[in-house]
């Protein structure tokens, strides 16, 4: 036996069309955005503009003959980045320098430039960072004394997304 809706229970559910169509038309939405939204993620990464990793190069070290008798000086990169995501160098370690900061040279416009270390360098997608006494350098200071013009010093280079990269840089004398 059926019962008329008037004689049903106040709290009973009853499935109708319309109520059917409702549900359906609720759960329709969400699978429909979320379709969208996955196409167009899939249209974005498949034209390259998702980027790709950061794929890091570096080459043409150069490390400054210490003057006189002191063990300071500094050293010089050409690191590129060729991949489609920036990075970022953090570190620089050597086994024949002491300590090696990442460094960077401010003009004051009073004549003297400041050298203030800096934590991180930005190595942008698809650029090159290209370090010189007069920007951005590695300040170090040698181990031993007795570098001679020619000598190789071994570096490593830290980055915040890519593996280290090993490098050699060529000491040279200032002003060459």
């Amino acid at each position: 036996m059926t019962r008329s809706p008037s004689e049903r229970s106040p709290g009973s559910w009853f499935p109708t069309r319309l109520r059917a169509r409702e549900g359906l038309r609720a759960a329709l939405v969400p699978v429909v955005a979320c379709s969208v939204a996955l196409a167009g993620l899939t249209a974005w990464t498949s034209s390259g503009a998702a980027g790709s990793p950061p794929r890091i190069a570096a080459g043409n070290g150069r490390v400054l003959l210490p003057q006189g008798s002191s063990r300071e000086t500094a050293a010089f990169f050409d690191i590129t980045n060729i991949g489609g995501s920036e990075d970022r160098l953090t570190e620089v370690t050597s086994p024949g320098v002491e300590e090696a900061l990442l460094s960077r040279r401010e003009r004051t416009g009073l004549g003297a430039d400041l050298v203030r270390t800096t934590d991180s360098v930005r190595v942008p997608a698809g650029g090159t960072v290209t370090m010189s006494p007069f920007a951005l350098s590695v300040t170090t200071r040698a181990k031993e004394m007795g570098w001679q013009a020619g000598d190789i010093v071994p570096f490593v280079l830290h980055f915040r997304y890519s593996a280290p990269i090993e490098v050699v840089a060529v000491v040279v004398r200032p002003g060459t």
